[in-house]
């Protein structure tokens, strides 16, 4: 039986205590008020102004200098002006009647001119103002997207491990039973994960707090008689809207849960079972679980991260998501792996096994690429302004993040573990399983990120309170999960096959 280390508990309640201090910071720092956001864009505009302070400064010297030499040219004149006067007199008689009448019309050329100018000020001044109630909105969804974001993550980690269980009970893999504890304890986080994440779910719906990750959820866009009226996301109200977004997703959560609890039990059964009865269970709910996890998974990444940009669609975004979390899932079980076996527990895994599990990371890691450039270049190279609008707001305000996910989660991967005997080496596994998860979370950032907060981001204390407190909760849950049940499912039929798998 495993036994959770003192030093790894503490150091996963100090990761959430800094999580929720971090989290708190953030929402608390949120601008409440348009005066607020005000302020901040000023105090960031600072340095602009004392620019255009000098810039001012400057030219107020230039204008001195030609004032004083416009008065030494006006007094060289004046003499020749007195001596105009007279002659202008008798002139003037002549166009009196003439003047008034141009007079007349420049007064009243005048009047339409100020109206007019009136009118673009108001309007101007309406515009600014809806454009600080936008920055406000997005400001104000910062703590909440950085919240998100940390929370899906994790959640969907476990819920790629569970994918790759049933596939191994699918498949009848006789390597990867030794491993099969490990999943089911990285699996153990799903159902607080999904808990939490339902939370914000409602949240988003409900409008808790200045929540507005997601806009179609605003009433005012699919009313006609609304400025804020949109005509795209009021056709798309069938499927958008808050019920069927809240029954969707407690039926998902909920069959996944179901799944996961069933898998373990019938695992531990098998322990203790005289037949296989318990293991062909999970056979046959594996099977299911592979088809309705390939539905429930395109619809879920729909919901939960497409429609954050409700204008925006790709046929290829299913698949995208499910890359994504799946190559980090498997990255979680064999860094949790490579942590036990170097505290003396499964001594049964050997590096064939770490090989294999360092291939799907390998391999996976490619075909992520391969959904994100097919699904860029298609995109890109057909320009519709509806689709290519997706990248180039990301290209212009994400361009760290957008480009350097593509070096973490395809370049740096693709050169370290193309080779066979790194793949065997430990602390290649670990650094590349480092910057794979890493890559992965800046990857589903630049998902949400953009259409929540638009360019007003940074990677601040609420990203980094958030990444804390879920990276502190997911070492807890998974490791008291661990502590349940012994590391080795000894009545799996194929446990010995797993046990001496070499090649």
């Amino acid at each position: 039986m495993y036994t959770f280390s003192s030093k790894l508990k503490t150091f996963s309640f100090v990761l959430m205590a800094l999580g929720v201090v971090g989290i708190v910071v953030g929402f608390l720092n949120a601008p409440k008020t348009i005066e607020d956001v005000e302020k901040l864009l000023a105090d960031s505009h600072h340095s602009e102004a004392s620019h255009t302070d000098k810039v001012a400064h400057d030219a107020h010297a230039v204008h001195a200098v030609e004032a004083s030499h416009s008065e030494a040219h006006a007094a060289a004149v004046d003499t020749t002006k007195a001596s105009a006067v007279d002659t202008l007199h008798t002139e003037v008689a002549t166009v009196d009647s003439a003047a008034v009448a141009a007079v007349a019309i420049a007064e009243t050329h005048t009047d339409d001119h100020d109206a007019h100018h009136k009118g673009e000020v108001a309007h101007s001044g309406d515009e600014h103002t809806k454009h600080l109630e936008h920055v406000l909105h997005q400001l104000q969804n910062k703590p909440w997207a950085a919240l998100y974001v940390a929370c899906i993550f994790f959640m969907l980690i476990s819920l790629g491990v569970l994918a790759f269980y049933a596939i191994q009970y699918a498949a009848q893999a006789g390597w990867s039973p030794i491993l099969f504890r490990v999943m089911e304890g990285i699996t153990g986080y799903l159902l607080p994960g999904s808990i939490i994440f339902f939370v914000l779910l409602i949240a988003a719906t409900m409008h808790w707090g200045h929540n507005h990750l997601f806009v179609w959820m605003d009433p005012e866009v699919i009313n006609p008689e609304s400025v804020n009226f949109d005509k795209l996301i009021f056709q798309k109200k069938g499927w958008l809207n808050g019920v069927r977004f809240l029954v969707t997703a407690v039926i998902f959560l909920g069959v996944w849960n179901l799944v996961r609890y069933k898998f373990r039990q019938n695992s531990i059964a098998q322990d203790s079972a005289t037949d296989n009865a318990p293991y062909k269970r999970n056979f046959k709910l594996a099977a299911f679980f592979l088809v309705f996890f390939i539905v429930s998974e395109s619809i879920m990444s729909w919901d939960w991260i497409m429609s954050v940009d409700p204008h925006w669609y790709s046929t290829l975004f299913g698949w995208y998501v499910f890359a994504s979390f799946f190559v980090s899932g498997i990255t979680v079980i064999a860094m949790t792996t490579l942590y036990l076996k170097s505290k003396g527990y499964l001594e049964q895994v050997n590096t064939s096994h770490i090989h294999d599990l360092a291939k799907f990371m390998f391999g996976i890691s490619v075909f992520w690429t391969y959904l994100w450039f097919s699904q860029f270049m298609l995109i890109w190279y057909s320009n519709i302004p509806e689709e290519v609008t997706y990248f180039v707001t990301r290209i212009e305000h994400y361009k760290l993040p957008f480009f350097g996910m593509l070096v973490l989660n395809f370049i740096f991967p693709l050169l370290i573990l193309i080779n066979t005997d790194f793949k065997r080496l430990t602390w290649v596994v670990v650094m590349a399983g480092t910057v794979i998860l890493f890559g992965h979370y800046i990857d589903f950032f630049n998902m949400i990120m953009p259409a929540t907060v638009g360019d007003q981001w940074f990677i601040g204390i609420p990203e980094i309170g958030a990444l804390l407190f879920f990276f502190g909760l997911f070492i807890f849950v998974v490791f008291t999960t661990l502590t349940k049940a012994p590391l080795v499912a000894k009545g799996n039929p194929y446990m010995e096959e797993s046990k001496h798998f070499h090649y």
